[in-house]
C-alpha cells in the first residue's frame, strides 16, 4: 500500500531470542573426570580388566625383579646371572597356559576337577614325608626333587585344592538347603581342610598352613556360617597356633623380631632389620634397578620372601605404591565378580582365590614392614618359585572365567567388534550391522552440527 511503513515490503518476522540453557555444574573439571572414572568403574567388563590386566602386571614386574634381586644369589652360587630369572620366565610361560586354559574352562569342568586335584593334592604331600622323595628346604620338609634344580612344594597346590574342593561341597550343600544345620557346614569340610593343615605341618611350613587357614575361614564367612559358630573355630585355630609357636624356638624367635630395629643378639633378626633398611634407603624413587646393595649377601632370600624389600630400593615408594594399588585392584575386582553372581560355586570359589592371595599379600608384605613374624611364604605373582607361580595363575583363570560368565560382561563381550580378520562392515547378523550403520550416522550427524549447537 502507498501508506505503508514497509513501502510493499513484506514485513519482517522477528526472531525470537532464547536464553541460553544454563549448563550443569558438570563443567567442572574435576567433577567430570569423577563421574567418568565412576561410569568406567561400573561397566560390566571392569573386574575382568582389572583382573586380566592387573595380574599380568604383576607377573611381569614380578620377572623383572626377580632377574634384579637374583643375580648376585646366582653368581654366588657359580651360576649364570640370569639361572632364576630362566627357571622363572619358564614356569610363567607354563602358567600364562593354566591361566588361558582354565579361563576357557566352563564352570562344570572346574567343579570336576576339584576333587582329582584334592586326590592329587593328597597323596603328593603326603609323598613328601616319604624318606628319599620329600627333601628340606630352610628346615621345611615340604618339597619334592624333579631332578636336576627343579623342585615341586605340593602344599602349594593344595591351596587350590581346598578352593576348588570346598566351593563345590559348600554349592551342593547349598543346594539341598543344608547349609542353615551347623554340622553339615562343618563336616566334612573341617576335617579335609585339617587332614592338609597337618600334613603340612608335619614339614614344618607354618606360613602355608595360615594361609589355608584364611582360606577355610574366607569359605565358612561366604556360606553366612553364625558368629558364634565362626568365633570357635577361630578360636580353635589360634589355640593350636599358640601351641605351634611356643614349642618352637625359631617361630618364637621371629615373633620376637616383629619392629625390631637392630639385629638382635646373635644377629636373630638380621633378614627382618635389613629388609628395613633396604626400604629405608629407596626413597621415594629408589635407587635405580639393578642399583640395590642389599641384595649383595645382606639381604637372605631377596629374590622370593623378601623380594618386596628390594622392590622398595631399586624402585622406591613409588614402586611399592604401584605393587601394593595392583594387588588391592585384583581384591577388589574377586569380591566384585563373588559378589555379583548368582551361581553359589562361583561366589564360594571367588571369594576362596581372592582370601588366598589377599592373605598371601599382607602376610609377606607385613613381614618385610615389620608388622608381622616372617611366615617364609612367597608374594603371589611376584616372588621367586614356580610352585607358588603355578597354582596361582591357575587361580587367577578361574577369576577371568567367572567374570567373563556374568550375564552383563556376556553381552558387552557379545557386543565387541570384531578387530582382526573381517573386513569392516563385513560379516556379523543383519541387528549387528544396522547397529553399526546407526553409530555410523550417529558419528556423521555429530559432526555435521555446528559447534555451538546441542
Amino acid at each position: 500500500m502507498p501508506g505503508s511503513r514497509t513501502g510493499g515490503r513484506p514485513p519482517v518476522q522477528r526472531t525470537v531470542l532464547r536464553r541460553p540453557a544454563v549448563r550443569p555444574r558438570r563443567d567442572n573439571p574435576v567433577l567430570r573426570l569423577y563421574l567418568r572414572g565412576r561410569r568406567a568403574w561400573d561397566r560390566p567388563l571392569t573386574a575382568y580388566y582389572l583382573i586380566l590386566g592387573g595380574s599380568l602386571l604383576i607377573t611381569v614386574l614380578g620377572l623383572v625383579m626377580v632377574y634384579s634381586a637374583s643375580q648376585i644369589t646366582a653368581l654366588q652360587k657359580s651360576l649364570p646371572g640370569s639361572f632364576f630369572f630362566r627357571k622363572q620366565l619358564l614356569a610363567a610361560a607354563i602358567g600364562a597356559g593354566l591361566l588361558f586354559a582354565a579361563s576357557r574352562m566352563p564352570v562344570k569342568l572346574h567343579r570336576a576337577l576339584a576333587y582329582p586335584i584334592l586326590a592329587g593334592a593328597v597323596f603328593t604331600m603326603a609323598l613328601v614325608q616319604v624318606p628319599g622323595i620329600g627333601m628340606a628346604v630352610n628346615g621345611n620338609q615340604n618339597w619334592i626333587s624333579l631332578g636336576g634344580s627343579f623342585q615341586l612344594q605340593p602344599s602349594e597346590f593344595g591351596k587350590l585344592a581346598l578352593v576348588l574342593w570346598g566351593a563345590d561341597l559348600l554349592a551342593r550343600k547349598q543346594d539341598k538347603k543344608l547349609l542353615a544345620q551347623w554340622k553339615h557346614m562343618l563336616v566334612p569340610l573341617v576335617p579335609v581342610a585339617f587332614i592338609l593343615l597337618g600334613l603340612i605341618m608335619l614339614g614344618g611350613d607354618m606360613g602355608t598352613a595360615i594361609i589355608l587357614t584364611a582360606v577355610l575361614f574366607g569359605l565358612l564367612w561366604l556360606a553366612g556360617a553364625p558368629t558364634r559358630l565362626f568365633v570357635g573355630v577361630l578360636a580353635v585355630a589360634a589355640a593350636i597356633g599358640a601351641i605351634l609357636i611356643k614349642t618352637s624356638p625359631n617361630r618364637m624367635a621371629r615373633l620376637q623380631c616383629i619392629g625390631a630395629t637392630d639385629p638382635g643378639p646373635g644377629d636373630a633378626c638380621w633378614q627382618a632389620v635389613h629388609g628395613i633398611y633396604a626400604l629405608a634407603s629407596g626413597g621415594i624413587f629408589g635407587s635405580g634397578l639393578g642399583a640395590s646393595v642389599e641384595k649383595w649377601g645382606q639381604l637372605p632370600e631377596a629374590h622370593t620372601d623378601f623380594i618386596f624389600a628390594v622392590t622398595g630400593e631399586e624402585l622406591g615408594l613409588a614402586g611399592t605404591l604401584s605393587v601394593l594399588a595392583l594387588f588391592a585392584a585384583l581384591g577388589y575386582a574377586g569380591i566384585r565378580v563373588a559378589g555379583r553372581t548368582e551361581d553359589p560355586f562361583v561366589r564360594y570359589a571367588a571369594g576362596g582365590v581372592t582370601t588366598w592371595i589377599t592373605a598371601q599379600a599382607v602376610i609377606n608384605i607385613g613381614a618385610v614392614l615389620g608388622l608381622l613374624p616372617i611366615a617364609g611364604v612367597p608374594l603371589p605373582l611376584f616372588s621367586y618359585g614356580g610352585s607358588a607361580l603355578l597354582p596361582t595363575m591357575f587361580a587367577i583363570g578361574l577369576l577371568i572365567a567367572f567374570a567373563r560368565d556374568e550375564p552383563a560382561a556376556r553381552a558387552a563381550l557379545a557386543m565387541r567388534h570384531p578387530r582382526f580378520g573381517r573386513k569392516r562392515g563385513a560379516g556379523g547378523s543383519g541387528p549387528v550391522r544396522r547397529l553399526r550403520r546407526w553409530n555410523t550416522m550417529r558419528r556423521r550427524a555429530s559432526a555435521a552440527r555446528p559447534s555451538g549447537e546441542r
